[in-house]
């Protein structure tokens, strides 16, 4: 395994501490040392030109030693460093990213509106860090949809068989694999297809819905295929469905372990990083927590 430091985001909130308790046994399960980051928002009169050089002492940070007093005394407890900054979290935060494995925060901190299902430096974690981004929500938020019949750890990842994430893909059965796990992969198609046959008109087209369905069974099976030779131990299930990406993997992170979808691709006309519609609904709305997974640096 990586020994790059599994990252948790903290300010002391309630949210905070939940994604704590989420980077604590990520890096016991991958033997990762622990990092425990809090950034020091500057004053909203201040500038940071005219702040002092240099990062704030770890060890003169009130949110810090709460963190300290919240570990104190766990078993298997990984290497643990503390390490406090100054500066906008949604800038910092993806910095600090270039430099581990996964970085970890809860859905909302202490700043901003209560009634936000996600805080704005979350979502800029999310587009922005070079590595995979986890975002905890807060228990007990509900999504519609019946959970899978079989108990046990579930790992979902979304796949999009028409343009396949082989970075989010990989991440998926690594993190299945980690927990023990099975792999629920959601290929959603567009249902029913249409086409324009006059200008504002749509019609549906003539084609099988089965056949539509088979087709894209047998692309996500292929696609599916050297990651299970990779990951033997991990027991992936294609969940083909028709309907919303987004609806579909929301319904599914009920009870889920973990859900697991790509962040975008750079476009041509859009060579800025961007969150895609899938994923930013999916961060809004799942039950479970949510990796976001960063296109392999080739695919960027």
């Amino acid at each position: 395994m990586s020994t790059l430091p599994v990252i948790a985001a903290v300010d002391g909130s309630d949210d905070s501490l939940c994604a704590l308790d989420w980077a604590f046994d990520a890096a016991r399960r991958r033997a990762a040392p622990l990092r425990v980051v809090h950034v020091r928002q500057y004053a909203a009169w201040a500038q940071p030109e005219v702040l002092a050089a240099g990062p704030p002492d770890p060890d003169d940070d009130p949110v810090l030693d709460q963190v300290r007093r919240y570990l104190e005394g766990r078993v298997d407890r990984p290497l643990t460093e503390y390490l406090s900054r100054e500066g906008s979290p949604a800038a910092v935060l993806p910095e600090l990213g270039s430099t581990a494995q996964l970085l970890v925060l809860g859905s909302r901190g202490r700043g901003g509106f209560a009634s936000l299902l996600l805080g704005s430096n979350g979502m800029a974690a999310a587009r922005d860090a070079e590595c995979p981004v986890v975002v905890v929500p807060r228990p007990g938020r509900e999504v519609h949809g019946e959970a899978p019949a079989e108990p046990g750890p579930r790992v979902v990842v979304g796949l999009q068989v028409d343009s396949p994430d082989e970075a989010t893909l990989d991440f998926a059965f690594t993190e299945a694999g980690l927990r023990g796990a099975r792999l629920q992969v959601v290929a959603a198609y567009r249902w029913p297809l249409q086409s324009w046959a006059v200008p504002g008109e749509l019609v549906p087209l003539m084609i099988d819905q089965d056949a539509v369905e088979s087709e894209n069974r047998a692309l996500a099976e292929g696609f599916l295929a050297p990651h299970r030779t990779r990951h033997p131990d991990v027991r992936a299930e294609p969940y083909v469905v028709p309907g919303d990406a987004a609806g579909h993997l929301v319904a599914a992170s009920k009870d889920a372990d973990l859900v697991v979808v790509g962040r975008h691709r750079r476009r041509l006309l859009a060579p800025a990083r961007m969150m895609g519609s899938v994923a930013q609904a999916v961060l809004l709305h799942a039950a479970s927590p949510v990796a976001v997974v960063p296109p392999a640096p080739q695919e960027e």
